[in-house]
C-alpha cells in the first residue's frame, strides 16, 4: 500500500467548498509553481470549476490538463472529478439562479465596441458578479470584521491605485455615521508613517487587489507589528495579505475585455458602513445616548441615502 502524505490525509477529512479553500491556502507555499498556478486559478473561478472540463479549465489557467489532475491528486483526491464534487455542492448550498449557472461566451469579433455596446457588457457582468457577491461572503466573517470596526478608536483605510476609491467612499461614509476615520492617502510617499500612527485600540481596513502594491504591503506588516486588527478585502484567498488579516473578504469582480470593474467591493464597503451605523443606533437606543449622539447617527444616515 502506498504511503500517504500528511497532505492527503487532511484532505480525505474535507467535506466542503470552505474546507478546502483553507486546506488549499494553508498548503500554498509548498507547492510547485505550477501547482500554486493551478491553486490560484481555481479558488478565484470556483464557478467556472464547477462546471468546466478538465480540458477547457486547464486551458483558462494556462496549464495542462494533467496538471490539473496531479493538483487533485496532490491534495488527496482520486481525481478531478471527485474534488469537483466540492465546488459543485458549494453552488447548490447557494441556491444560484440560472444566470449564475450559466456563463455566457461572448466572440471577439475584432470590431471597436460602440460606447452603449460597452454599457450593454459592463452592466451584464456586473450583475452577475453582485448576484454571486452573497454567496461569496460568509454571514460569520462579515459579522466578525463588524465586531472589530464596532470596538475601534478609529478606522484607518488603506487602498492604492484601484483600491483607493473603496477606501475613499468608506472614509466618507463611515465618518457619516459618527465613526472615526482615516484615509491614508500615502501623500509624500508616507504610507509607513502613516502606519505607524495606527495603534492596536485601532482597526487597520485594507482593500488590496492583484498584483497588491508594495507600498501597501509594507504599510500592513507594519500595522501588524503594531498589534492593529486588520481587516482585508482582496480579489484571492492566495493574496499575500491574507495571512496579516484578522478577517478576509474575498470578492470577485466583473472583467469586460480586460477592464475589471468595482461595483461589487463598493457595495460590500456600503454593506459594511450601513451595518456598522445600524449596530452603532441600536447600541446607543440600549445605552442611552445624549440627543445630540442621536442626531449625529441621524444626520449622517441621511446624507448617505442622499
Amino acid at each position: 500500500m502506498a504511503d500517504i502524505t500528511p497532505l492527503q490525509m487532511t484532505a480525505r477529512q474535507i467535506e466542503s467548498f470552505e474546507s478546502l479553500e483553507a486546506h488549499i491556502s494553508q498548503q500554498y507555499p509548498s507547492l510547485s509553481r505550477r501547482l500554486q498556478q493551478s491553486a490560484r486559478f481555481l479558488l478565484d473561478h470556483p464557478q467556472e470549476v464547477a462546471f468546466g472540463t478538465v480540458a477547457g479549465l486547464a486551458e483558462k489557467a494556462d496549464v495542462t490538463p494533467s496538471t490539473l489532475i496531479r493538483f487533485a491528486n496532490a491534495v488527496g483526491f482520486s481525481g478531478f472529478s471527485e474534488m469537483q464534487k466540492l465546488f459543485r455542492a458549494r453552488l447548490v448550498e447557494a441556491e444560484p439562479s440560472y444566470s449564475e449557472r450559466i456563463r455566457v461566451a461572448r466572440e471577439v469579433t475584432g470590431e471597436s465596441p460602440g460606447a452603449h455596446e460597452l454599457l450593454r457588457s459592463f452592466s451584464a457582468a456586473n450583475q452577475q458578479a453582485l448576484g454571486e457577491l452573497p454567496g461569496r461572503i460568509a454571514p460569520k466573517d462579515i459579522e466578525r470584521a463588524l465586531d472589530l470596526l464596532e470596538v475601534a478608536e478609529a478606522v484607518h483605510l488603506l487602498g492604492a491605485r484601484r483600491s483607493f476609491v473603496v477606501s475613499s467612499y468608506l472614509a466618507y461614509s463611515l465618518r457619516h455615521i459618527a465613526k472615526r476615520a482615516f484615509l491614508m492617502d500615502g501623500m509624500g510617499a508616507m504610507y509607513r508613517e502613516q502606519a505607524e500612527a495606527i495603534s492596536r485600540q485601532d482597526c487597520l481596513l485594507v482593500t488590496s487587489f492583484a498584483p497588491y502594491a508594495e507600498e501597501v504591503q509594507s504599510a500592513v506588516h507594519v500595522a501588524r507589528e503594531r498589534g492593529t486588527p486588520t481587516i482585508l478585502i482582496t480579489d484571492s484567498s492566495l493574496s499575500p495579505l491574507t495571512h496579516h488579516a484578522d478577517v478576509v473578504l474575498v470578492v470577485s469582480e466583473a472583467e469586460v475585455q480586460g477592464f475589471r470593474g468595482l461595483t461589487s467591493t463598493l457595495c460590500l464597503a456600503q454593506a459594511l458602513a450601513i451595518g456598522l451605523g445600524v449596530r452603532q443606533q441600536g447600541s446607543e437606543e440600549v445605552q442611552g445616548s445624549t440627543p445630540h449622539d442621536i442626531s449625529l447617527q441621524e444626520e449622517g444616515a441621511a446624507n448617505l441615502r442622499g
